[in-house]
């Protein structure tokens, strides 16, 4: 017998049927009610088998229950890539693990509007193997997987470690949870992401942290033109790094003088001096 709102009485179990779409909802909603302990996002774009993320698993799992959804493969300077014109595959590669055959903002966004069964309170990107100082942020993935979160109303933090060679991870990751458990997800403001920049040097030999200000990096805009065995020209887009602007108060003198670097971005783009300025002079047009 059917009561209301699709709801049926079952007259001989003496049970309620509620229909599917009902259900799911309900699940949900238990389960958002279980889980007091933050919830949190894990995602990269050095892919979900790399050291870093994996690290980042360990450590965080110590505050919160922790969801990874992040490229099957490396995915490094994509940007805020997106994947429109195929469709994305996604396979479980273990408890709350899952690999996705597009970008870094693929990952955040398939989790954010319904993959994932909970909304987590917070996303984290990283630990990237490299860093993501001054304009490097502007083609990193690391860095849009964060975007993306704060672009679907979700505070992010990104985190990069500045090594290459024999990168170790264990101090990022302790950092990265000491920071998660105090600023928690309401200390960052709306359209907002923290991106983090610890030094490549043992734990001891880290100073501290500071708030800082995107630097400026430098690097040689070197095209490698090549000629195939066909006779057809290919080039390799790439330059060496030329060290960094030594301005006080950014990411990379932090991270130089031995300190983790923390800066607040934001998704708003506006350059709101320029705004108020206004030195465009007046036209008539059309």
């Amino acid at each position: 017998m059917e009561a209301s709102d699709g709801i049926y009485w079952h007259e001989f179990s003496g049970k309620i049927l509620l229909p599917p779409a009902l259900l799911i909802a309900l699940v949900r909603f238990m389960l958002l009610c279980q889980n007091t302990a933050m919830i949190i996002l894990l995602s990269n774009d050095d892919g979900i088998h790399a050291d870093g993320i994996i690290a980042l698993e360990s450590s965080l799992q110590q505050i919160g229950e922790v969801y990874t959804v992040a490229p099957e493969r490396e995915q490094n300077a994509m940007s805020h890539a997106l994947t429109l014109h195929r469709p994305l595959r996604v396979n479980e590669v273990g408890a709350k693990r899952f690999a996705v055959d597009g970008t870094p903002t693929d990952c955040v966004k398939l989790a954010l509007t319904g993959l994932l069964p909970v909304r987590p309170d917070i996303v984290v990107s990283g630990i990237n193997k490299g860093p993501n100082l001054g304009d490097d942020i502007i083609y990193s993935g690391t860095v849009s997987a964060a975007v993306e979160a704060a672009l679907l109303g979700i505070p992010a933090i990104a985190v990069s470690l500045v090594a290459f060679e024999n990168p170790q991870f264990n101090a990022a990751a302790e950092f990265t949870a000491a920071l998660l458990s105090r600023v928690a997800a309401k200390s960052i403001p709306p359209d907002t992401l923290l991106n983090v920049n610890v030094p490549g040097v043992p734990k001891e030999q880290i100073k501290g942290w500071r708030l800082t200000r995107q630097g400026k990096r430098h690097y040689s805009e070197n095209i490698v033109e090549r000629t195939d065995p066909r006779g057809k020209k290919y080039y390799w887009i790439g330059g060496d790094d030329l060290g960094f602007a030594k301005d006080d108060g950014t990411d990379c003198m932090a991270v130089h003088e031995g300190y983790v670097s923390i800066t607040p971005l934001q998704v708003d783009l506006t350059n709101y001096k320029l705004l108020s300025d206004n030195p465009i002079p007046s036209f008539p047009w059309p």
